[in-house]
């Protein structure tokens, strides 16, 4: 039968070799097929059993779109096949459906979904990590999580518990930085964490003149976001969202810069904002000009 294990690449890998060993199979015995391999001809020879019984192969379709005769011969093998399939399309998850089962890995997204992940996997792992260790490789690895299972098996050969400082020691990395959350230090008076924020999308490689285009952008949302809490009061984060048009997290990160704010200090600060665009287009240092300004909206 065909196992076909899709999603996220590294997850699916794992679960393929964690399944395939429940089976009584070691994956690092058998016969692993990619690329160019990937034939017919060089197929079939794995596909009927051994001596012993039961074999498999492992099928990696990385960069590869198998035809209908492929598929059907994996079908008809008397061998457990394991496909490693990320994103099948919708006819090749039927032949999948149709000939074994699909077994799929989704991956976490969002920074609190892969923070999750990364404390479930510590407590099988039975790594003394705390939470806010996990928050901070989910913040400096995003949806890498082969770099942050990479990260874990390091940590496993010392010595815990594993502070978010004891953390970052060992993996020696700065979080990116958030351009929301250097606008929402600058509006409350916190200018050396902002000005922190700016330096790390900075050594990112964010391009300084786009920074300033998600700044006008952003500030531009937020003086949105006062004059609505000026109407209406009170907003949630969904109606704020419907209002203005954007989806609910920088609705959510506007609000947040907007309730420190009132329309005298908002328009100043698009003042300011203006001001430093046009510097930065007469040819003024960039960095030095967006530093300048997030300390300006700082005070």
């Amino acid at each position: 039968m065909i196992l076909a294990f899709t999603g996220n690449r590294f997850l699916a890998d794992e679960t393929l070799r964690d399944t395939l060993a429940a089976r009584g199979l070691n994956p690092r015995e058998l016969p692993r097929l990619s690329g160019e391999d990937v034939t017919s001809e060089q197929l079939r020879p794995h596909l009927s059993p051994g001596l012993f019984g039961d074999g498999g192969v492992i099928v990696d379709l990385e960069g590869i779109k198998p035809d209908k005769a492929l598929l059907e011969l994996l079908a008809a093998a008397e061998v457990t096949v394991a496909v490693l399939d990320e994103s099948p399309p919708a006819t090749r998850v039927k032949q999948y459906e149709k000939a074994g089962q699909i077994v799929p890995s989704p991956a976490p997204s969002k920074p609190g979904d892969v923070t999750g992940w990364v404390v479930q996997r510590a407590r099988k792992q039975k790594l003394a990590l705390e939470r806010d260790a996990a928050s901070y490789l989910a913040e400096v690895f995003g949806a890498d999580l082969a770099g942050i299972a990479s990260e874990m098996t390091k940590l496993a050969l010392l010595d815990g518990p594993f502070t978010r400082e004891a953390v970052q020691r060992v993996v020696g990395r700065e979080p990116p930085g958030d351009s929301f959350a250097m606008l929402g230090a600058a509006t409350a008076g916190r200018a050396a964490e902002a000005v922190m924020q700016l330096r790390r999308l900075l050594l990112s490689g964010e391009d300084p003149f786009k920074l300033m285009g998600a700044v006008v952008w952003q500030y531009s949302l937020v003086a949105r976001t006062v004059a609505l809490l000026q109407e209406e009061g009170r907003v949630n984060e969904a109606a704020a969202a419907q209002r203005l048009g954007v989806k609910p997290y920088p609705a959510k990160k506007a609000l947040e810069v907007a309730r420190k704010l009132n329309e005298a200090k908002i328009r100043a600060h698009l003042g300011r904002i203006l001001e430093a665009d046009l510097a930065m287009k007469r040819g003024l240092d960039p960095a030095v000009t967006l530093e300048r300004l997030i300390v300006q909206l700082s005070v």
